[in-house]
This record gives C-alpha cells, structure tokens and sequence, in this order.
C-alpha cells in the first residue's frame, strides 16, 4: 500500500498557489497516494496539518505571503514556520515547507517551483 501524503494548499493567492501545488503534485503524485486541501491563508496551514497529523505519512504545506506595508508580513511568516517545524519535530512526520516569502507577486511568480523543492524534502526523509 502507498503511503499517504497531504497537501495543504493557501489560496489567497489563487495563480501562484496553483504553480506550487502543480509542480509539488509532478513529485509526490508518482509514489504516494495525495490528499489535498485548500484553504483560505497561509495561517490555517498548521492547524489543518495538525487536525491531520495521524491520517498521513508526510505532509506539504504550500501558499504564498507577500509583503505589504506593515509588520504583518513578518508575524505570519514567522508564526507559520515556526508552528510548521514544531508541528514536525513533535509528530516526527516530514512537512516539507513550500510557503513563499516575497516582496511582491513578480517574485512569488518566479518562486513557482517551490512546490517541487518541499515535494522533494519530504520524499527524502519519507525514505528513511
């Protein structure tokens, strides 16, 4: 039986996070049965990977936070990763980190493979 992978997918930024979720699906898709879901932000990531933590071998979170004009950016950029490694360490599940982090959509656009590289890190330590 496969293993089961589940992609977390923040769509707030509806373009860029289909290029993420394509190129992370091109990966995982060949060796592990995936299970995806979207939703709103990049701040509901951690919880539904946590609702989910025993239902799934390794996980994908993927989505994109853009620079505005205040602070905001930093707060959930950190917040989310810190909660995403915690979440790892804890489960002692991979969850490869596919958030973008950029000062604006050219950039974020640029990043779309981004998906692939998470697909990638969690294949690497599903394999031990």
């Amino acid at each position: 039986m496969k293993k089961k992978c589940l992609v977390v997918v923040a769509n707030y930024y509806e373009n860029i996070s289909k290029s993420l979720l394509n190129s992370a699906l091109k990966i995982i898709k060949i060796k592990y049965q995936v299970k995806v879901i979207n939703v709103p932000g990049v701040f509901e990531i951690p919880v539904t990977i946590s609702k989910n933590i025993n239902r799934f071998h390794g996980f994908i979170a993927l989505g994109c936070v853009i620079k505005g004009q205040t602070p905001h950016f930093e707060f959930i950029s950190r917040a989310v990763t810190e909660s995403i490694l915690s979440l790892s360490v804890i489960s002692k599940k991979p969850i490869g980190n596919g958030i973008i982090t950029c000062h604006n959509k050219k950039q974020a656009i640029a990043r779309g493979k981004k998906g692939a590289e998470a697909a990638n890190a969690v294949l690497s330590v599903l394999k031990y």
